[in-house]
């Protein structure tokens, strides 16, 4: 069996990863049949249940959404993305707040009914989050944060190729 160079057998690399990309689409899957419960209960569509998934990752990245910017993530036209957000509005999940260095630029940001409505659904799921990782030490989670966070990056960067060979093809 070859070595990497560090000690560590190919083969036991290539196994680690390929376990690694199953768990991040089990995730995913779990993940999803979640949120679509999330949708149902609450009378949400794919699309509204979409951009709430992409207002609160990138709220709570810091650097929340404009409607144009989730407009280009969820490739809808303008008139179907002001609709979308109307009504994610008027349900009581969103709220448009004007940036604070530039009044003309508006950002989405969850209402506070819609924090409560997510707390109130997904805040048992983090209670199981916490259980689930009670008894694996920092160091564990300090290098599945640092896995996760390339697996983002990796998916960033394919994201932003794929939408080169869109433009490219257009």
């Amino acid at each position: 069996m070859d070595d990497d160079g560090g000690g560590h057998a190919l083969a036991d690399r290539r196994q680690l990863e390929t376990q690694i990309a199953r768990d991040v689409r089990a995730l995913g899957a779990g993940s999803d049949r979640i949120t679509r419960v999330f949708a149902g209960r609450h009378k949400v569509s794919n699309n509204d249940l979409d951009a709430l998934l992409h207002i609160i990752v990138s709220e709570t990245a810091g650097s929340p959404l404009t409607p144009g910017e989730l407009r280009e993530r969820l490739g809808l036209s303008p008139a179907a993305i002001t609709y979308l957000v109307d009504r994610l509005i008027n349900a009581g999940h969103v709220q448009r707040e004007s940036y604070p260095n530039d009044r003309r630029k508006v950002m989405l940001r969850f209402s506070d009914r819609g924090m409560e409505v997510g707390r109130a659904f997904f805040g048992p799921l983090g209670v199981h989050n916490k259980t689930a990782m009670a008894e694996l030490p920092d160091e564990d989670l300090a290098a599945a944060h640092r896995v996760l966070q390339a697996l983002a990056s990796a998916m960033d960067a394919y994201h932003r190729e794929l939408s080169s060979e869109n433009m490219t093809k257009e």
